[in-house]
């Protein structure tokens, strides 16, 4: 794995080679005796063996006040960007409130309203993102992902990310990513990159007949206990 170790301020770290793995590990435990534990580690994650039902921690779990920023998925081989959100910033959303404040909402169309509730849903849900994806990405192979994160008062030691796909019951892959140091009251900014397994044709098949059912566990840890827990599903039946 490779990882800068400048930690300052908009420092940029690029981790090419997570460890990842198809399997899991050969010691299994689940999801309810996970949450008898007082401590969450990583070890415990890597022994599960189907997709959580609910998340494993509390927001109020997040101590370090690290939040995430922006997050951009690219492709690797052309760079095309796939996917790309950013949290507004207090400028921006004090302007979206002073322009709501000016306008009559008296009659707005289902279209708009719709996109209100989107812009809503996109705040407020942090902790889960839906993806729609053409069927094309199934076939890439290598992924990048450029997350900006900041850090509150505390420095946070071994940022670690552990991220598992599954299809259905089945685990496709586990990524396993490390943040390193990050200074207190910092911005971050690092690419992760994914190197995504060949798929049979059938199992394509059936992940883009089944949207949503592709899902996925996001684990963040410091020094090795849960402190996030973010989900996503995917489907593969609309356009990049």
């Amino acid at each position: 794995m490779e990882k800068s170790t400048n930690t300052a301020l908009d420092s940029l770290r690029k981790t090419s080679n997570p460890k990842s793995s198809n399997f899991s590990n050969t010691e299994t435990i689940t999801e309810e005796e996970l949450r008898l534990k007082d401590v969450i580690t990583a070890e415990d994650v890597l022994s599960l063996q189907t997709i959580t039902s609910d998340y494993l921690c509390n927001s109020q779990d997040n101590t370090y006040d690290i939040e995430f920023t922006k997050f951009k998925i690219r492709d690797m081989d052309t760079d095309q960007i796939l996917f790309e959100i950013a949290k507004p910033s207090d400028d921006e959303i004090l302007e979206s409130s002073d322009d709501d404040e000016n306008n009559d909402k008296t009659f707005q169309s289902p279209e708009t309203l719709k996109n209100i509730e989107d812009e809503v849903t996109t705040r407020t849900a942090s902790r889960f993102v839906r993806y729609q994806f053409s069927s094309n990405f199934l076939v890439l192979k290598r992924v990048g992902a450029t997350i900006e994160f900041t850090v509150g008062d505390k420095p946070v030691n071994n940022f670690r990310m552990i991220e598992r796909h599954y299809f259905k019951d089945k685990l496709l892959k586990s990524f396993d990513f490390d943040f390193g140091f990050c200074i207190p009251n910092s911005k971050n900014t690092c690419e992760h990159i994914y190197h995504f397994p060949k798929l049979s044709d059938q199992l394509i098949e059936e992940m883009i007949a089944n949207p949503y059912e592709t899902r996925s566990d996001s684990f963040y840890f410091v020094d090795n206990q849960l402190i996030m827990h973010n989900k996503a599903d995917y489907a593969y039946d609309g356009n990049f």
